[in-house]
């Protein structure tokens, strides 16, 4: 999988210049209308403008689709199958861990199954930067769990991404993943 760090870099990049172009667009009309009757613009090419920021819109999004590094697994989850299971339990503000660590090797597929009974939570997988590798609510009653394939080694801190009440504050399991084995 492509380190969602990237990813996010290189969305974050073309987003931008998306967004200015359309500003530099709508600035374009304003200030052509704004200068009185000799100013306006033709509707023809008000469209053409509209029509070019749709193609370019729709363009980057179909581009930058499959650079999200988990949507094959989730669009063919059937066809893969884990290298590990982790089946973690939340109940009452704590995260029940099947061990104190978690070890995986490197390109292990992982899937982390996390079932909770009395409140929503969250759970979320951060790096040791504090920024987030992801993150999936846990719902009562629901299946919840997510599929992630590891490519570069470090120690990941377990953390509750979703409000449970002032003592889901206090969710957070240090170095509670360690990936290893990677060049």
């Amino acid at each position: 999988m492509v380190d969602p760090a990237l990813v996010l870099k290189g969305q974050t990049i073309a987003y931008t210049c998306y967004c200015i172009v359309i500003l530099l667009v709508m600035g374009w009309f304003a200030l052509k209308i704004t200068r009185g009757t000799s100013g306006v613009v033709k509707p023809g090419l008000f469209y053409t403008f509209v029509g070019f920021l749709i193609v370019l819109g729709v363009s980057l999004h179909i581009i930058t689709y499959n650079t999200i590094p988990w949507s094959p697994v989730d669009l063919h989850r059937g066809n893969y199958t884990p290298d590990k299971t982790f089946e973690i339990s939340i109940a009452k503000h704590e995260f029940r861990l099947p061990s104190e660590k978690l070890l995986v090797d490197c390109n292990d597929l992982v899937l982390f199954d996390v079932t909770t009974e009395d409140l929503t939570y969250g759970f979320g997988l951060f790096r040791e930067d504090n920024s987030m590798l992801f993150q999936m609510q846990v719902v009562p009653g629901h299946r919840n769990d997510i599929l992630w394939k590891f490519n570069s080694p470090g120690t990941y801190t377990i953390r509750s991404t979703e409000y449970s009440g002032p003592a889901g504050i206090h969710m957070v399991v240090k170095n509670a993943v360690e990936v290893r084995g990677c060049n």
